[in-house]
Formats: structure tokens, C-alpha cells, sequence
């Protein structure tokens, strides 16, 4: 991508401050967050260096002053025990994404921005970009709606649109979302401070960890592409969590065993696993860090603030 005027909407929380921290070196960033997962200690380096942070709503574009040649949309609600508790999450995600929509319209702006890959609850994997989603919770209605209304922004107006269906993301600054943070994380700073890691149900249950630095090497790729897309961003191999716990034993040095307690949720995700092709054939887009690699990686990031 050459130098651009780029907002990132949610740039102060985990995923969006890895975006930034790339996006910086070589073009004008502007930060729209409303913090609510999002931490400023995430993007002070990048504001010391000149990266403009607007505390707001991504509702709220329309009052922004710069005009953009690229939108990232990661200020979506991220996880789905939010929704649980607050079910009219939903329509904030959908005012949010339509006003957004909106100024790509008019100012004829591409736009990528992060769907999910809890679209696939109840699919049998390897999850395809091309299958028909089922209806399982508030989360994933959310999501579904912005891709509807990416493809109907495409379809009418001409607006490029790329829907990102992020796996089980992982990595720097995921640390600060807490009880919302991925399942490795939370394991991790458990195992880290002597604690038993929390699996609910057997530990059976498999996810496609990735990278958060190859989901911004999937968005970036992303940024060439026209019309509607959708693209799975994971790695195609799937661990089960005793497996994680077991690769997190080793990373820590902690042979601290699980606790296992029952499974209070009853439209939980079983499997999640990326069918990588599409992504590989028409962006690029391949993984390249291992779970034992990137776990390593968030341990010296974590220890090394301790």
C-alpha cells in the first residue's frame, strides 16, 4: 500500500494497535476508538509519533474532518459473552457499520473490516467462505448483518468492501481485554501468576489460533482487492485446548494442570478451522507463525512488562 491518509476504527484496542503500529511507518493515521475494550497505553507510542487518536463511536464518522483513502472498521464489538449480556449490542454494530457504509459511498472510500469466524458455529469444518450460516447467537447476527450490508453497499454503490472472518486471534496487547481476551492469553497470564487456566467442558474443543501480526498482514493484502469480498483469516490447523495448555506448560515452565468446570453455554463453539484457499489464491494470504511460535512470542511480550 502506498503512503495513504487511513482511518482505523477501534485502533486503540488489540487487534486495531498491531494494525496501527504497521500502518504508521509509511502513512497518516487517524484512530477513532471509543475505548471500550481499547486502552491508550496500547497507541502511546504511535501518538508520540505523530498518529492522530479521536475518542468516538465509529457511528460517528461522519463528524470527522480528514478525508480518508482507506477505512479499517475493527470498532465492532469482539466477543460474544458482550452480546449475552447486552443483547442491544446488535444494533449498535449495525448503526455503526451502515454510517460507515456511508461515508465510503460518498467519499468513495474502500473499506475492510472485521467479521468473524464464530459465523461457522454448528458447521461442520473445514469452514469454507462460500457456506450458508445458521442462526446461533447475537454475536454472530451482528456480523452476518455487516457482510449483508457490505454486499449491498458493493452491489449498489460501488464500494469496495472486504469482510475479514478472523479465527482464534492471539498476540501483543490482547492482554488488556481481560475476561474478553483469547483463550491463550487468558491461559497464559493464569499459568504466568500460578493460577489453573479455566476450560469449560473437557478441553476437547479445538481452535485455529493465529497470529494477531499475520491477521495484519491478511488485512493489508486485503487492501488491493474490488467489489464484495470475504476471506477466512486463520492458519488451517486446529488445537485442541488440553493441547494448548499442554504447548503453554512448556512455553511457561509451569506444569500447573487445568480446572475444568462445567459448560454454562449452550450454543458454544466446538471447532473452529479455516479452510485457508481462497485467501491463499486471491490475496496472498498465508500464515506464517505457529502456535508454539507466537506463543513464545506473547510470553516474552508479557514477561517483559512484569
Amino acid at each position: 500500500m502506498k503512503s495513504k491518509n487511513i482511518l482505523v476504527t477501534g485502533g486503540a484496542g488489540f487487534i486495531g494497535s498491531n494494525l496501527v503500529d504497521k500502518l504508521r511507518r509509511d502513512n497518516d493515521v487517524v484512530i477513532l476508538d471509543n475505548l471500550h475494550t481499547g486502552k491508550k497505553e496500547n497507541i502511546a507510542a504511535a501518538i508520540e509519533e505523530g498518529v492522530k487518536f479521536v475518542k468516538g463511536d465509529s457511528k460517528n464518522i461522519a463528524k470527522m474532518k480528514e478525508d480518508f483513502d482507506f477505512v479499517f472498521h475493527l470498532g465492532i464489538y469482539s466477543a460474544s459473552p458482550m452480546y449475552r449480556e447486552n443483547p442491544n449490542l446488535v444494533g449498535e454494530v449495525v448503526e455503526g457499520m451502515t454510517n460507515i457504509l456511508e461515508y465510503c459511498k460518498a467519499s468513495g472510500t474502500p473499506l475492510v473490516f472485521a467479521s468473524t469466524s464464530s459465523i461457522y458455529n454448528g458447521i461442520e469444518p473445514p469452514h469454507r467462505e462460500d457456506v450458508v450460516p445458521g442462526v446461533t447467537d447475537f454475536y454472530t447476527e451482528a456480523r452476518i448483518a455487516c457482510e449483508r450490508l457490505g454486499k449491498l453497499y458493493s452491489d449498489l454503490f460501488e464500494v469496495n468492501v472486504s469482510a475479514m472472518r478472523f479465527f482464534s486471534v492471539y498476540g501483543y496487547n490482547d492482554i488488556g481485554k481481560g475476561k474478553y481476551a483469547n483463550l491463550i492469553t487468558q491461559f497464559m497470564e493464569s499459568m504466568i501468576k500460578g493460577k489453573k487456566p479455566v476450560i469449560y467442558g473437557n478441553g476437547e474443543q479445538k481452535r485455529d489460533f493465529i497470529f494477531v501480526t499475520d491477521v495484519v498482514d491478511a488485512l493489508l493484502k486485503a487492501t488491493a482487492t474490488s467489489g464484495f469480498n470475504i476471506y477466512n483469516v486463520g492458519t488451517g490447523k486446529s488445537y485442541t485446548l488440553n493441547d494448548a495448555v499442554k504447548k503453554l506448560q512448556e512455553v511457561t515452565g509451569k506444569r500447573i494442570s487445568p480446572k475444568y468446570v462445567k459448560m454454562p453455554v449452550k450454543n458454544y463453539v466446538m471447532t473452529t478451522l479455516a479452510d485457508t484457499s481462497k485467501a491463499r489464491k486471491e490475496i496472498g494470504f498465508s500464515a506464517k507463525i505457529s502456535l508454539d511460535e507466537g506463543m513464545r512470542k506473547l510470553y516474552s511480550s508479557i514477561t517483559a512488562k512484569i
